[in-house]
């Protein structure tokens, strides 16, 4: 029986991939899909970041802006990108198809898990929390504009599904999507970002997350902004946020 949460009917409501060129991609092999990645490095880096972004997003929009901060920061980040976004090659992107490519993003840099901090926006967060789910040592985890239900987001975007549609997406979900499992088997730190008024995802995605989380744990609602402009409202604040927690990793790893 195919899976409905990986069905094209779903996909073309979630995924939103467009085609963007540039310069020296970081390609990463999954299956039949070429990821067209981008790895940026530092000197003397403090954590190497990984970064999935949100869904009508494509790694190049992150190279002006937000790169730029990443590396004042003293952090590599490496920006995952989705199959068929930007330069990627490979099958349609689909929900639980995609988390297969997952692992093979975070082996392809040959970092320790301890130097690693998984950064998941939107969309993005479902990747990440797979992540450390997979990768439970890894030094921090990162969500920002977060999704706690992903079958109750997707049901959003469907016009009056049947019974029998409903109770076969939780039952996926619960073997896919189980993110309380995920970010509970979790060991490192969590720094959970949101907009407290979040137009597309509730900020109440964000509270219910960082109530499953385990200690060390912290939750940022900004006043400002919406969910897709948290980071260029909250610029100044959202990085001294995120500079303060990686700062906190390398502490916390010389007192265990």
């Amino acid at each position: 029986m195919e899976l409905l949460l990986n069905s094209e009917k779903v996909s073309k409501k979630y995924f939103y991939p467009r085609y963007v060129s540039f310069e020296q991609p970081y390609y990463v092999e999954s299956g039949k899909n070429i990821l067209a990645c981008y790895y940026h490095k530092v000197e003397n880096p403090k954590k190497t970041i990984i970064h999935f972004h949100g869904n009508g997003e494509v790694v190049s929009d992150y190279f002006n802006l937000f790169l730029p901060q990443i590396e004042k920061l003293g952090c590599n980040i490496l920006f995952a990108e989705y199959r068929q976004y930007g330069l990627s090659t490979g099958e349609a992107p689909s929900l639980v198809g995609m988390l297969e490519d997952v692992e093979q993003i975070i082996k392809s840099i040959d970092v320790a898990p301890q130097e690693i901090v998984l950064f998941g926006r939107s969309v993005g967060s479902i990747y990440a929390l797979h992540g450390a789910s997979l990768f439970p040592n890894v030094a921090g985890l990162v969500i920002e504009s977060g999704i706690a239900n992903v079958v109750m987001r997707v049901l959003k975007l469907m016009r009056k599904p049947k019974t029998s549609i409903k109770e076969q997406m939780r039952e996926e979900g619960k073997v896919y999507f189980d993110h309380e499992q995920k970010i509970k088997a979790f060991q490192g730190q969590t720094l959970i970002m949101h907009t407290k008024y979040d137009s597309l995802v509730h900020s109440s995605n964000a509270k219910t997350l960082y109530g499953w989380a385990n200690e060390p744990k912290q939750l940022k609602l900004f006043w400002d902004g919406d969910h897709n402009d948290i980071f260029f409202v909250n610029e100044e604040e959202y990085f001294d946020i995120l500079g303060e927690f990686i700062d906190r990793l390398d502490v916390n790893n010389e007192l265990i």
